[in-house]
């Protein structure tokens, strides 16, 4: 009878038999009869082996070699023991990268589908797992989401151990910390947690471990599976945990004591605790002169509230508030306006609708022709609404420089916030007017000074206010005038 034991899970993991036959017919009732898994048979010495991969996944050619060329030492035992072989093999044949016993089925499926080979033989009481990974892998390109001028132009990949080593070669800090774990219960995706010890805070890192822990997952495919588990449980358009393709970006959030998390198969990595005005920095303003970031950085909030309020302003004073309009500019809207049959706020939702339509489509579309068909739809169909009479040409102008000032945000996930609040914004401007929109931005105010990232206030720096931070918030001053490094990129 076939010893078994508990893993923490609770679930049963059964001992490998020593029987190599017991063992092939144990595999192959679990694994199944999938062509893509090898069985190939060697011979130690009097003892039978077999070493057993996933095609695709593993290549186990140099650790063949390396047994076929150390075959002379078997001859060094004048009754080979499979124990003695085994020990042998894995203190002075194998050389590969890692090499480790397994004991049960659970851990031989575990490392089969990690990309590595099993070596079995036969009487033997455990099996040998060797490092064998041969799935290619993307190469290091540049950032696609997070373009700079200047600055470095590598990005993160879809394999974890590269990303893990992008980062270590720009911080070489023996505190660095890397605690792996596997998350999803059918897909057993690798996860790290990277900090340097000493910088980060022990209690968000505690809260961190702990909500990843409670993650019952069944499947991970990408890093937006965690951060909806880890992010903070309060409803909010704005994103609490930032994520960066940028391995700089990475290691710069690391040095400023935060934790960042790598999941394999992914090359967007997620950043904790996330600040607001995280999400307006980027890491080409610490490439740049002091000046010239600060410029642009103010620039980007500047946008921010562009692309926030712009429709939701033109709506309301439009509709209610016709007198704050000048003479002349009134006149000209007027006769703009004048044969248009829908109201200032369905004008520009339809705009704004339509405008979306074209994001999304020119996303989709292949990259070939994706921008021509962007650029080109929304010019003619804007030229063509302004022609039928549909909408007005000044409203028009209003959605386009929305649009753009949309883009000029450095983080995506903020622009998406964005997006969404913008109609919600022209809904109170064209219900309430001016003072609705000022009412709805004191609650938007509210609504970020409540918000935290894994137990921190979201608007730190401005809400609580911190002097230190404010040489690297609104504004970025020189290093010579920073006493202590406190970016956010």
């Amino acid at each position: 009878m076939t010893m078994t034991q508990l893993d923490n899970s609770g679930n049963s993991q059964e001992k490998l038999p020593q029987s190599l036959s017991a063992i092939l017919e144990g595999l192959q009732s679990r694994l199944g009869k999938s062509t893509d898994i090898i069985y190939r048979f060697i011979t130690l010495g009097p003892s039978s082996a077999v070493i057993v991969f996933i095609e695709g996944l593993a290549d186990p050619q140099e650790m063949i070699q390396a047994i076929h060329e150390d075959s002379s030492l078997y001859q060094q035992f004048s009754q080979p023991q499979p124990e003695s072989c085994l020990k042998l093999l894995q203190e002075r044949t194998l050389s590969l990268g890692k090499v480790g016993e397994v004991s049960n089925y659970t851990e031989v499926e575990r490392e089969l589908l990690a990309g590595n080979s099993i070596l079995i033989i036969d009487g033997a009481p455990k099996a040998l797992s060797a490092g064998t990974e041969a799935l290619k892998q993307r190469a290091v390109e540049d950032a696609g989401s997070q373009s700079v001028v200047r600055g470095p132009r590598e990005g993160f990949t879809e394999s974890l151990r590269e990303n893990t080593a992008l980062i270590r070669r720009r911080i070489q800090n023996p505190k660095l910390r890397i605690e792996e774990r596997t998350l999803g219960e059918q897909t057993q995706t690798n996860v790290a947690v990277m900090y340097i010890e000493g910088n980060v805070d022990p209690g968000v890192l505690t809260q961190l471990r702990r909500r990843l822990d409670e993650a019952k997952l069944d499947s991970v495919l990408e890093s937006n599976y965690i951060e909806e588990m880890i992010q903070d449980p309060q409803y909010s358009p704005f994103p609490t945990v930032y994520n960066t393709e940028r391995p700089d970006s990475a290691a710069s959030a690391l040095l400023e004591g935060r934790i960042t998390i790598l999941v394999e198969g992914t090359p967007f990595v997620l950043i904790v605790p996330a600040l607001f005005v995280q999400f307006f920095q980027s890491s080409e303003d610490y490439y740049q002169r002091s000046d010239f970031a600060s410029l642009v950085r103010i620039l980007r909030y500047f946008c921010f509230t562009v692309a926030l309020l712009t429709p939701a302003f033109y709506i309301a004073i439009t509709t209610f508030h016709q007198e704050m309009i000048p003479t002349t500019l009134l006149v000209s809207l007027i006769g703009q306006r004048e044969g248009i049959p829908f109201p200032a706020f369905l004008e520009a939702f339809l705009m704004e609708i339509t405008f979306e339509i074209l994001r999304e489509a020119g996303i989709r579309l292949p990259k070939s022709m994706g921008q021509s068909v962007s650029i080109v739809g929304t010019l003619v169909i804007g030229q063509a609404a302004v022609d039928a009479g549909l909408v007005s040409a000044a409203m028009v102008i209003v959605v386009s420089i929305t649009a753009i000032s949309n883009f000029a945000l450095p983080a995506f996930n903020i622009g998406i916030s964005v997006r969404i609040l913008r109609f919600v914004m022209m809904g109170i401007g064209a219900s309430f007017g001016l003072y609705g929109i000022v009412v709805a931005l004191i609650i938007l105010g509210l609504h970020l000074c409540s918000l935290e990232s894994v137990g921190v206030p979201y608007m730190t720096s401005f809400a609580p206010w911190q002097w230190l931070s404010q040489k690297d918030s609104l504004i970025r001053l020189s290093r010579r005038n920073m006493k202590k490094y406190t970016g956010h990129n």
